[in-house]
This record gives C-alpha cells, sequence and structure tokens, in this order.
C-alpha cells in the first residue's frame, strides 16, 4: 500500500512556464558556450551546480569553481527575475489532488533539484506549506516534506532526495512509496531508490516516448491522474 507520494516540483507540480529551463540556459550561454536542447533537457531535474558544470563542459569550456559559482548566481538572478514577471502556480488539479491522497492517508512530500532556499520562496509564493501537522494549512495547500538539492550528498538521479523524505515522514519501506516527475531523472531517481512506483508526467516538456525510454512504472497526463492511477 502506497502510504507516500513524492513528487518533483517545476513542470510536475508548479508551473513556471518553463522560466527554469531559460534562468538554465541563458545563464550558461553567457559564459560563451552553446546548450544543445539536448543537452539541456538531460540535466533539467538535477542539481542545479551539478547542471551548470555538465551545461558548460558539454559546451567546451571550463568548469571551473569560479565559473561555476559565478553561473549558478546568474541563474537565481534569471530566474528571480523571470519568476517576478510570470510567478509561478500550481499545475491545474494538483491542488486537489494532494488533498485527495491525503485524505486517503497518503503523505506527500516534495524534491527539488533547487536549493531550499529558492523551493521554499516558490511555495511560499503560491501559498503551500510545508508542514507534518494536518492542521497547518487550513483551507490551504500543506504538503508533509520537502527535500532540496542542497540538502542531500547528490542530487537526481541519485536516490537521496526520496530517501530523505521517507525519512521526514517516517516512511521506512520504499514498498510503500510512489515517485512522480516530468524528467527523466525523476523517473531514474524514483527507480534508485526502489520505490514501488516511479512514474513519468506529461506536464513538462518531455513527450511520452522520451519518459518511456526511462521504463517508469506508467505515464500519466499529470499528478492530477495519480489519486485516480490508485483507485482513490
Amino acid at each position: 500500500m502506497i502510504t507516500l507520494a513524492a513528487f518533483d516540483m517545476a513542470g510536475t507540480t508548479v508551473n513556471d512556464g518553463g522560466a527554469v529551463y531559460d534562468a538554465l540556459e541563458n545563464a550558461v550561454t553567457e559564459t560563451g558556450v552553446t546548450v544543445t536542447p539536448e543537452n539541456l533537457q538531460i540535466w533539467m531535474g538535477v542539481e542545479k551546480r551539478e547542471a551548470i558544470t555538465a551545461l558548460i563542459e558539454l559546451g567546451g569550456g571550463v568548469a571551473d569553481d569560479a565559473t561555476v559559482a559565478e553561473t549558478f548566481d546568474r541563474f537565481r538572478a534569471l530566474l528571480d527575475e523571470y519568476y517576478t514577471a510570470q510567478p509561478p502556480t500550481p499545475i491545474d488539479g494538483v491542488p486537489e489532488a494532494i488533498a485527495q491522497l491525503q485524505a486517503a492517508g497518503i503523505k506527500v512530500a516534495l524534491t527539488t533539484g533547487f536549493s531550499r532556499d529558492v523551493a521554499e520562496s516558490i511555495l511560499a509564493g503560491m501559498g503551500w506549506t510545508v508542514s507534518a501537522d494536518p492542521t497547518a494549512a487550513p483551507g490551504g495547500v500543506r504538503v508533509d516534506a520537502l527535500s532540496c538539492g542542497d540538502d542531500v550528498a547528490a542530487g537526481r538521479p541519485a536516490p537521496y532526495m526520496v530517501h530523505r523524505v521517507m525519512e521526514a515522514t517516517g516512511v521506512i519501506n520504499v514498498a510503500d512509496v510512489l515517485v512522480a516527475g516530468d524528467t527523466a531523472v525523476d523517473v531514474q531517481s524514483g527507480l534508485n531508490s526502489g520505490a514501488a512506483i516511479s512514474i513519468g508526467v506529461l506536464s513538462g516538456k518531455l513527450d511520452r516516448a522520451s519518459l518511456e525510454k526511462e521504463s517508469p512504472t506508467a505515464v500519466l497526463d499529470s499528478v492530477a491522474a495519480i489519486p485516480t492511477y490508485l483507485g482513490l
């Protein structure tokens, strides 16, 4: 029986208008390298310093510590600029799906390649609350736990963020966990964690064929379809 659902943020539960893609691509190209769409997609969902390092090197640049730090700062500045112009919003049907899962006794957590300060700012801007207390957000969206790229030794496709939210919610058996996300590394992280179910969702930029290449348990249109998928 599933007792924990761990969802990615941007593209999975949060509609950011593609701002993360744009900020990452633009920050890296400002270093003088070219970012291909294929490489950008491969490294989406990964902890952002790691993604920046990989994209600079793939573009033929030198990803020394200073360059990565400067590019990461530029990424954050661009992301803030884009989010100010177009604030993130919940993906349609996701708040209702979260409430339905929690009403069925399933805890809901978020995982993200964002640093914690960025993730918390996004959630605060949408009015979402992170708390294990079921009464903490009356009338609003509450998630039970949050794990970010800078909380763990390695980001996706490593399984550590999934395991971190298991720890935070007191879930000890990976057979009780469902993971969902819109990128290849989201699916890979779920599979690597040993979760019973690792779902790819089509609410991001990847198409069905690309997600199916990762051998997920299922590919669904959105997190909004997960309660029905679980028979709730």
